[in-house]
């Protein structure tokens, strides 16, 4: 079973209605604001250049209204065509200032996009830093890639913004003073419906980007959770969880369903803004013509009314509440998820006391005066401030000298907790000590010192087979080397390979051979804790058996025992629960900790394991 992936299926769906909209606008306004305070020259240049667009706007209807009164309703032809070709020229002259629009645009949004690709990739690397255990896993490359790609999201999306927000402020700024100009009174019939559809729509923002981040959320869990299903359906067959993973994949579909007729909703009230803004204004101008007429405003004012209206307000208008329901709401979540995503880890609490009652505490007692190996307390992890923690409130104690397995579905923190343990996941909340000491704030060094951990994808680097196999143990001696490769049964392919000092290609090897020259590493190294990983999975039954065997005996060339050694092994098969001394069984909920006979009666989850294990047995998997 791979315990890699963390997919949604093994953890809570995500719930409508859940995702902070005001929280993310209060979290991306202060870095807002100090972007766009650091260019306020930009912004006074934009502004200048889009003055020129309010004035072409104001000259659109005051020169049409003044052709038809002071010209053709007057009989003077010559005046009208003349204030036709003033609003002619500012239509033709419109050019210019879109240059300097569009350069000032450039000013705003690449230095914007160039910061959050910086980030992405410095974020990245911080991470593969801190955790070099996932430098083999793609998962980094996708992220960055994802990034990348998202920050493309979000200067398309502030281009946009910029263009539309604009247009409109400049647009009605041109058309209110015109409006002013031609007749007081058509303000009263224009700018009530005008304000009141516009408080309606910015009333929607901070819902509709909650309702889309829930939607987005959403969608993206019924994706990777069939994704998952898919990927492990065989673990999924084997272990008899067909029922449990439609269950959660049902539930995720449903969520999704949830999220997007409220979604739907939110648009729907929307486009009521937007009529009531963009629509009412030009039919009410319509049916008080008559009032306005006997109030003394000219026929071509009323012309000049509606140009402003249907030819710049109200595009305007609609492009701008396009734009800020659709590519806003986009913005505002990408920008959040932007930097949930690359938000510096944040650093484990102080240790706590351990509570006087453990939810998974072994069975078996401690001998007295003696310092477990490892002790997990109120350890608590999730992989992003909106995830379901993978590991909640755990606790776990290790003896000297023992060797315990974790078993449990795909996805349900096996590898989190081997990566907690071994001080390469820093836990959200709650203490790791191995040996009886922290293990945060440790050097690399000091990590090898205490523990080994193998991965499923094991390291091999290209250089002698010797050198590969003294890596973290340098000073091991040429017996030892022969006891730890005669051990786990190495010698044939060490002998293929040319011996120990022959050069080793990792392109030449299997992915069980690499896992068999890192396990002989492993086995000479002196630290007292060993973590395999599925670090067997790529070997067959019986090469695992002999490795398990091997590390849960670990012993020195004079014979002697490593007592105080401790094994943990993140089974592949069922198979090494029964060879460890006690099993711990992540479920998502309640882990059980006891010995095999003790939890086939004690939990349901591990009964059901075993029994589908029995009927099923693994086929063997080549080196």
């Amino acid at each position: 079973m791979s315990a890699t992936a963390k997919p949604p299926v093994a953890a809570k769906p995500p719930t409508a209605g859940a995702s902070p909209g005001r929280g993310a606008l209060r979290r991306n306004l202060p870095p807002a604001r100090r972007f766009l305070a650091g260019r306020k020259r930009v912004l006074i240049r934009l502004g200048g250049w889009s003055l020129l667009e309010s004035a072409q706007t104001f000259l659109g209807g005051y020169c049409l209204a003044q052709a038809l009164d002071r010209g053709f309703l007057a009989g003077q032809t010559g005046t009208g065509l003349l204030w036709l070709a003033v609003a002619a020229a500012s239509i033709l002259g419109a050019g210019p200032p879109m240059r300097g629009v569009f350069a000032q645009l450039a000013e705003l949004t690449e230095p914007l996009r160039d910061a959050l690709v910086r980030r992405a990739v410095r974020q990245a690397l911080r991470r593969a830093v801190t955790d070099p255990a996932r430098t083999d896993d793609r998962s980094d490359t996708a992220a960055v890639s994802r990034l990348t790609h998202q920050t493309e999201i979000v200067r398309d999306s502030f281009a946009g913004l910029v263009l539309t927000v604009r247009a409109f402020v400049f647009n009605a700024v041109g058309a209110l003073i015109g409006l002013l100009a031609l007749a007081p009174e058509l303000l009263l019939v224009v700018l009530p419906p005008l304000v009141l559809g516009i408080a309606l729509f910015l009333a929607t923002l901070l819902p509709m980007a909650s309702a889309q981040r829930d939607f987005l959320d959403a969608d993206e869990a019924v994706a990777e959770g069939v994704g998952a299903v898919s990927a492990g359906h065989r673990d999924l067959v084997a272990c008899g969880a067909q029922a449990d993973a439609a269950e959660r994949t049902g539930r995720l579909i449903d969520v999704a369903e949830r999220t997007s007729r409220v979604l739907a909703r939110w648009a729907a009230l929307r486009t009521v803004a937007l009529g009531v803004a963009g629509q009412l204004p030009v039919l009410l101008l319509l049916v008080t013509t008559p009032w306005l007429l006997r109030q003394g405003v000219t026929t071509g004012a009323l012309a000049g009314a509606l140009t402003y209206l249907l030819q710049a307000l109200l595009p305007a208008l609609h492009s701008m509440m396009t734009a800020l329901g659709a590519a806003g709401t986009r913005l505002l979540v990408v920008v959040d998820r932007f930097q949930d995503a690359t938000a510096v880890p944040v650093a484990p609490k102080a240790p706590a006391p351990a509570p006087a009652a453990e939810a998974a505490r072994p069975l078996g007692r401690r001998p007295s005066g003696t310092v477990p190996a490892v002790e997990v307390r109120d350890v608590t992890h999730a992989y992003g401030p909106d995830s379901p923690p993978v590991l909640e409130r755990l606790h776990l104690t290790v003896r000297r000298g023992e060797h315990i397995a974790v078993v449990g579905p795909s996805g349900i923190g096996k590898s989190t907790l081997a990566g907690v343990v071994s001080g390469l996941v820093a836990p959200d909340d709650g203490t790791v000590l191995l040996g009886g000491e922290p293990v945060t704030g440790r050097t690399a060094q000091d990590l090898a010192d205490r523990r080994v951990l193998i991965p499923q994808q094991a390291y091999v680097f290209t250089g002698s087979v010797r050198d590969n196999l003294l890596h973290l143990r340098p000073d091991a001696t040429s017996r030892e080397l022969a006891h730890a490769v005669g051990t786990l049964g190495a010698e044939p392919l060490v002998h293929r390979l040319g011996g120990p000092d022959a050069v080793l290609d990792p392109r030449s090897l299997s992915h069980g051979e690499r896992q068999l020259l890192a396990l002989c590493r492993a086995y000479l190294s002196a630290a007292p804790l060993v973590l395999l990983d599925e670090a067997t999975c790529h070997l067959d039954p019986a090469a695992e058996a002999r490795a398990e065997r091997a590390f849960a005996e670990r012993a020195f060339t004079d014979g002697t025992r490593a007592r105080d050694a401790a094994l943990i092994v993140v089974a592949h098969r069922l198979s090494s629960a029964r060879r460890a001394d006690r099993v711990l069984v992540l479920d998502g909920t309640t882990p059980r900790f006891g010995t095999h006979e003790e939890l086939l009666t004690s939990s349901p989850l591990y009964r059901d394991l075993f029994g589908h294990w029995q009927r099923t047995p693994s086929p063997p998997v080549g080196r």
